[in-house]
């Protein structure tokens, strides 16, 4: 389910708003590069400009809206086992998990020929995972995601990363574009190498500020 984004930051280096980009929330310019802003109960991205990015960073505030923040962090050290996997009743060995306060609970979406597929966890396995790997245990909820990418059975080691929200669903809107055939096809796997090695170059150790 794709989520829509982003505005103006007010800045002399900020680039010159497109035409037609405007504020969902109060329809002021905005640039390419801008920011967003979840509604937690529609469950749905806003591009919106920097002033009224701030007026929802406080991700304790009981508000409709969250900013979305721009934290990476990455977690070599955690290596989820093939049982905790399959536990958690995910079919592809690839998917993001975020916390849903309306729900009350841990979600997870994997991507496919037919786009993002949800599935609502089972909650004894998924806090087995976290009880067992406390580290991950830090997202804030609706707008940041744990991407975690299995290795093939066997094989290789865990990719275990914190998003933004808004990186998660762009990612799994490309994965669906470039998708062919059963396994998604050469065109996938290398775009899914090429956004890992992006965000992993961009995340600070689990557990730093």
């Amino acid at each position: 389910m794709p989520l829509r984004a982003l505005r103006r930051i007010a800045a002399d280096s900020t680039p010159p708003p497109r035409a037609g980009e405007r504020c969902e929330m109060c329809a002021e310019p905005i640039a390419g590069e801008h920011q967003h802003v979840v509604n937690v109960e529609g469950r749905q991205l806003m591009c919106v400009c920097r002033s009224c990015y701030l007026l929802f960073v406080d991700q304790n505030a009981q508000l409709r809206y969250r900013a979305v923040p721009d934290r990476y962090l990455a977690f070599p050290d955690v290596t989820i086992s093939q049982a905790e996997w399959d536990a958690l009743e995910i079919p592809v060995g690839l998917a993001f998990f975020f916390r849903n306060t309306p729900l009350g609970r841990t979600v997870a979406f994997y991507p496919g020929p037919a786009g993002a597929t949800e599935s609502e966890l089972p909650l004894e396995a998924w806090d087995a995972v976290v009880q067992r790997h406390p580290a991950l245990d830090v997202l804030a909820p609706d707008v940041e995601a744990l991407l975690i990418r299995m290795p093939e059975r066997g094989t290789g080691q865990t990719g275990c990363l914190l998003l933004p929200i808004d990186a998660c669903y762009e990612f799994v809107g490309r994965m669906r574009l470039l998708w062919r055939g059963f396994d998604g096809g050469q065109d996938v796997r290398r775009y899914l190498e090429e956004f890992f090695a992006a965000a992993s170059s961009r995340a600070k150790p689990g557990g730093a500020a």
